[in-house]
């Protein structure tokens, strides 16, 4: 794994995050030394990923505890800077039952925790992965503590030599796909080809994709998925066109609080994301935008949730 890729970096008191909305062509590193700057980061997308933001999170109630800031006004304000992922609220409540003396040690600990748990997914998964397999988004050391979730199936078929090609899709409107998963497999030197998230039907139909893989940020009780906007047509595509689709999903995804897909909260963001291409005016400015960040896939459209520990069906084991 390519040190280029490296998103998250602790060193007491300051967290050091990749700002990957420059990527892949300018790169710079935002430095936290609050838990204000922390939510800031993730808010604005410094960092993003439901893995990397509750890595994010951990570390910025380390920093709150080293200012002896009040921790339920902390913990409250990063837990609002993104309402989707629930590995946010995880890493949070995890942290609660902690003393303030080992808040920093467990916050190192959920993140070499994620590493390892990326990469026994990738094992499990890998082998699933063949010839051409469409993705979206970023799911790669860029969105976690290293490794990655669905591009870590990739990363560990590419490993083994399985001869697989990644489909790229571009990921509009913030644009993770080409900016940050085609980087991650330049960098790696992984076959991978970027398309518009409108070719994912023609590459399906002209036997180009052999199966989808796509991160999650959010799992339901009944297995519904929440996941980047576009993860649904590309389920619907799949179960059309016959082909596999997995969801990668760390066992911290899993929300058994939350019954089905109907009671995920779907962030909204801004419309200047839409009305424009990295700042680049697109739209007319008042042209009314849309912009939900997440999708909900029914449990229905998913061939199998790849996790640490195997590949799960609903009702989910309890571990």
């Amino acid at each position: 794994m390519s040190e280029a890729l490296s998103a998250i970096r602790w060193d007491a008191p300051r967290l050091h995050l990749l700002d990957q909305r420059g990527l892949p062509h300018q790169r710079s590193t935002v430095v936290c030394e609050t838990w204000q700057q922390c939510a800031n980061a993730i808010a604005q997308m410094v960092v993003r990923g439901a893995p990397a933001i509750a890595i994010t999170a951990a570390y910025g109630m380390a920093l709150a505890v080293r200012a002896g800031a009040d921790r339920s006004v902390a913990s409250a304000g990063l837990l609002a800077a993104r309402p989707t992922a629930v590995n946010l609220r995880w890493a949070l409540e995890r942290l609660a039952g902690a003393p303030d003396p080992l808040v920093e040690a467990e916050a190192v600990e959920i993140h070499a925790e994620d590493i390892r748990i990326n990469r026994a997914l990738g094992a499990v998964g890998g082998p699933l992965l063949t010839g051409g397999v469409l993705t979206i988004c970023n799911t790669g050391t860029l969105a976690t503590g290293g490794y990655g979730t669905a591009l870590g199936m990739v990363r560990h078929a590419h490993a083994r030599g399985d001869g697989l090609h990644v489909y790229a899709l571009e990921t509009r409107p913030y644009l993770q796909g080409a900016r940050l998963t085609a980087y991650e497999c330049v960098t790696e030197a992984i076959p991978c080809t970027l398309i518009t998230d409108g070719m994912a039907a023609a590459a399906m139909a002209t036997g180009r994709v052999q199966s989808v893989v796509v991160g999650c940020d959010r799992v339901a009780a009944n297995g519904d998925t929440a996941n980047k906007i576009g993860t649904l047509q590309l389920a619907v595509l799949a179960r059309h066109y016959g082909l596999p689709f997995y969801v990668a999903m760390p066992s911290s995804t899993l929300d058994r609080r939350c019954a089905t897909g109907a009671d995920i909260v779907i962030e909204t963001r801004g419309p200047e994301e839409v009305r424009s291409v990295q700042g680049k005016p697109l739209a007319p400015h008042t042209v009314a935008v849309w912009n939900p960040a997440f999708d909900v896939t029914p449990a229905a459209l998913v061939t199998g949730w790849v996790t640490e520990f195997g590949v799960w069906q609903p009702p989910f084991p309890t571990r």
